[in-house]
């Protein structure tokens, strides 16, 4: 239940901050990326949508943004004769706070955020089918930078790393262990 009152805060805070007029500027950014883990499945695709708020500041950009993230893997498995595929399905998604710095032509940026985490799982056997299903919620740091070569399409590049524990209980081993992911894409703001 705080989990939710939480997520509730933040949505609500997102909504009447992207409702404040902003000046001339692109202010949306919609992006789409090739992420790569360490867990299975270890490919995926994401898409992320972002808004620039408090613009008026020199130099300093703050946003918000969401994202969307989907893994699927097959698994085939013989053994003695025996064959067992599985299907594993892994999606994400959240919202998160990013400050960056305009530096010309490269603009880093850090953020946190909140997520939710799906795993499915389901076993294709005529012997023995099954399917199961996990879901968590997360939080999650990410560092990375845009190349800004031309003003409205933006390669980036990006490294999010996300853990399971309550915040106070977060520190640096919390970090360590923790599952990250290596995101490139491309972004187009409007």
């Amino acid at each position: 239940m705080k989990v939710k009152k939480i997520l509730f805060g933040f949505a609500a805070i997102a909504l009447m901050i992207s409702a404040v007029p902003q000046t001339g500027a692109a202010q949306w950014s919609l992006g789409a990326s090739y992420e790569i883990r360490n867990e299975e499945p270890k490919n995926g695709f994401g898409v992320r949508l972002e808004r620039d708020i408090l613009q008026k500041l020199p130099l300093v950009d703050l946003g918000l943004r969401a994202h969307f993230s989907y893994f699927n893997d097959d698994n085939e498995i013989s053994s003695e004769g025996v064959s067992y595929s599985s299907e594993i399905t892994n999606y994400d998604f959240g919202l998160a706070a990013v400050g960056g710095v305009s530096a010309g032509l490269v603009a880093p940026y850090v953020g946190l955020g909140l997520g939710s985490e799906t795993a499915d799982l389901n076993i294709k056997n005529e012997d023995l089918p099954g399917e199961g299903s996990d879901s968590n919620l997360y939080w999650n740091g990410f560092v990375g930078a845009e190349l800004s070569p031309f003003p409205a399409i933006k390669p980036f590049v990006e490294y999010r790393v996300k853990s399971g524990k309550e915040f106070s209980e977060l520190n640096r081993d919390a970090i360590d262990n923790s599952t990250g992911r290596f995101i490139i894409g491309l972004s187009l703001s409007f």
